[in-house]
């Protein structure tokens, strides 16, 4: 059988043939796209013409286009469903493409001939082009000398080999772990729908019968704020944090030396850690700036995390656990605020709050409009597919979703492209968001409040790639800096419970009947309580996450459970209290992922998310003004101009943090 990703797709929007492609299908076109931009450069480098924008710098970004089809779908499958056949290609292909990126931008003749293509002249975007394509030679390292290249080839195919291993370790272990529970009675709590899911998901993995609750990447599980049996949740609890620890599935070994490479590699480079190194490309002036920003944030968290606890120890009139916070944080909703959220799982169906509430805000705001297709072919049968069309007709992409959970896919939620949308190569974008919704079984698939949240957040990812006008595809879409992707997506989340949005899709399942009264107010007024927790947890894992990232060349840690509990102790943190949103031995987004160093970005990016949440509210809200104006200055926009520079067009001036301290009740 010939291989689909050795030439361009014939299907609409150019969207890969996943009926016809394999695992070993990747690693073949990731290979021959290796060789064919290895080709297109060394005929770059040996054209005699005087170097310019066009023949070099724009003919650099075009060239291995090939290779770029073959690794977005690849990037698109590898987490969504990692076979064991996409997991091996997974090795193999991160080694390949380790040397080939080192090939490239280490290479002395191209480098060259990009700095000598001129600067002046160029249109915006072209300028940005150029600037953001020699930042990246040189912080591959195209500056510093051959012996320290060579060793800078030796760390990155071993950073490469470690990180291929964590991420398979971190998903079997995420599977191994799920808890087996005998006797019904130990998760009561639990609605009939979700027993039965835990009774399906037990067949599935090969026991006779039983219950089994499977893990969500962060440490905190749903079904902590519901399990009555406090024995019930110390084992999930326990189970979710025991993660990496040891045994077949251990990876903290793995971190600790993925840290210390990281850290040999930036002192190679001239930076005095990893934090800066990676700090170099990002929006936050400075390690010190981000350090101080999270320290003054722990503080006043930790505060309120304490009283938050006095007051449950206040409700349950026993010791509260770690496992038990959530359950007895829903208790508290229920009585000081009449809020019982797990209640409202039968108003929250996936179909009508995607179709009805997430479309809908992006119909009212951008005039977009959805078709659901059929006749493409995916890479998994849960996956569904929509056409997005503009307000006039014009086909704008495609979207599409893959909603839940199974063994072969990563844990939390997340977006990739398997189309950029880059003009340059008359391309549309093709969107994929996933998350990680429990299988419904045979009924309708009800989500928690925090899982609607969850699918508006991860749409606004979408719209800043399917409303990408960038011509150069390293520019297009979500390739800005990484604090400031989840900005977008991040203000996205505030339609959620809008009032006009809320009341097209909050119908119960069965009855018909609207959301009850009074339940968005509700959900208003309790928007506060939590948040000591919720920042808490999210901090300690932004600290851990510096911390293993300004270690020096050759700081060896031991003993990686003391190393964590040390660095949040002398952060101000209580561990034992709050812990962290993630540890080490499940940390995917920073061992397995683009954050490294970079989890900060998460509350960086709120602070520009609520200054925008309050200018929308200024200006009348879900209006189309607002959105269009949004589109244009910012979601478009992608990294053709500082991101910064977009925000300021839209703001009309810098950030501010104070909307952010108060949504998280953090001022003074």
């Amino acid at each position: 059988m010939s291989n689909p990703l050795l030439q361009p797709s014939l299907l609409p929007f150019q969207m890969p043939d996943f009926a016809g492609i394999a695992a070993d299908h990747y690693v073949e076109a990731i290979r021959a796209g290796i060789e064919e931009q290895s080709d297109q450069l060394r005929a770059l480098c040996a054209d005699t013409a005087e170097p310019t924008f066009e023949n070099t710098i724009e003919a650099f970004e075009l060239t291995g286009e090939t290779l770029r089809r073959a690794v977005q779908a690849f990037g698109v499958v590898k987490p969504s469903h990692g076979t064991e056949e996409v997991l091996a290609a997974h090795a193999e292909i991160q080694r390949m493409l380790s040397a080939h990126h080192d090939d490239v931008h280490l290479d002395a003749r191209l480098y060259a001939r990009l700095c000598q293509a001129p600067s002046e002249g160029l249109e915006p975007e072209q300028a940005r082009l150029r600037e953001e394509t020699l930042r990246r030679f040189r912080q591959a390292g195209a500056d510093v000398d051959p012996e320290a290249q060579q060793r800078l080839r030796e760390l990155n195919a071993e950073l490469s080999e470690l990180s291929a291993e964590f991420s398979r370790r971190q998903l079997a272990g995420q599977n191994a772990a799920a808890v087996h529970f005998e006797d019904p009675a130990d998760l009561q709590g639990l609605s009939d729908a979700e027993t039965s899911a835990a009774a399906a998901a037990a067949l599935s993995a090969g026991y006779d019968g039983g219950y089994l609750l499977t893990l969500v990447l962060p440490t905190g599980q749903p079904a902590l704020a519901r399990l009555n049996q406090a024995s019930s949740r110390k084992r999930l609890f326990e189970a979710s944090v025991g993660r990496g620890q040891d045994g077949e599935y251990a990876t903290l070994h793995l971190a600790r030396d993925m840290a210390q490479l990281r850290a040999v590699r930036a002192d190679l480079l001239g930076y005095a850690n990893h934090a800066e190194y990676v700090l170099e490309s990002q929006t936050a002036p400075s390690l010190e700036a981000v350090r101080e920003r999270l320290l003054g944030l722990a503080e006043r968290a930790m505060a309120n995390a304490r009283a938050e606890h006095e007051l449950l120890e206040q409700y349950a009139e026993l010791p509260v656990r770690p496992w038990d916070w959530s359950f007895y944080s829903e208790l508290v909703k229920r009585d000081r605020y009449n809020l019982d959220t797990a209640a409202l799982r039968p108003w929250f169906e996936l179909n009508a709050v995607l179709e009805r509430g997430v479309f809908e805000a992006a119909h009212q705001l951008y005039g977009l409009t959805f078709a659901e297709r059929y006749d493409l072919p995916t890479y998994h049968p849960d996956v569904r597919v929509w056409e997005v069309y503009n307000e006039d007709g014009s086909a704008l992409g495609l979207f599409l979703g893959d909603f839940f959970a199974r063994p072969t896919k990563a844990g939390g939620a997340w977006m990739n492209s398997l189309r950029l949308g880059a003009s340059a190569f008359f391309e549309l974008p093709v969107v994929v968001n996933n998350s990680n919704i429990a299988p419904p079984g045979n009924g309708p698939a009800l989500l928690s409040l925090d899982e609607v949240r969850t699918l508006f957040h991860e749409f606004g990812h979408a719209l800043h790639g399917l409303f990408s006008a960038a011509r150069y595809p390293s520019l297009a879409g979500t390739a800005v800096p990484r604090d400031f992707v989840e900005y977008p997506s991040q203000v996205n989340e505030m339609w959620a419970l809008h009032p006009r949005i809320l009341a097209t899709y909050a119908f119960h399942y069965e009855t018909g009947e609207p959301l009850p009264e009074g339940t968005a107010e509700a959900i208003e007024s309790a928007a506060l309580w939590g948040e000591g927790y919720a920042t808490t947890e999210y901090l300690a894992a932004a600290l851990l996450d510096l911390a293993w990232h300004t270690l020096a060349p050759g700081e060896h840690i031991d003993d990686v459970p003391a190393f964590e509990d040390q660095v949040l102790r002398d952060a101000g943190l209580d561990p034992d209290l709050v812990p962290p949103r993630y540890r080490t031995g499940y940390f995917k987004h920073i061992f397995d992922g683009a954050y490294a160093a970079g989890y900060y970005s998460y509350i960086w990016s709120q602070i520009l998310d609520a200054d925008t949440v309050e200018w929308f509210e200024e200006n009348g809200g879900l209006e189309r003004a607002n959105g269009d104006r949004f589109r244009h200055e910012l979601l478009s926009r992608g990294n053709t101009r500082d991101p910064l520079d977009s925000f300021r067009a839209l703001r009309g001036r810098d950030p501010e943090i104070g909307p952010l301290l108060a949504r998280r009740g953090l001022g003074d």
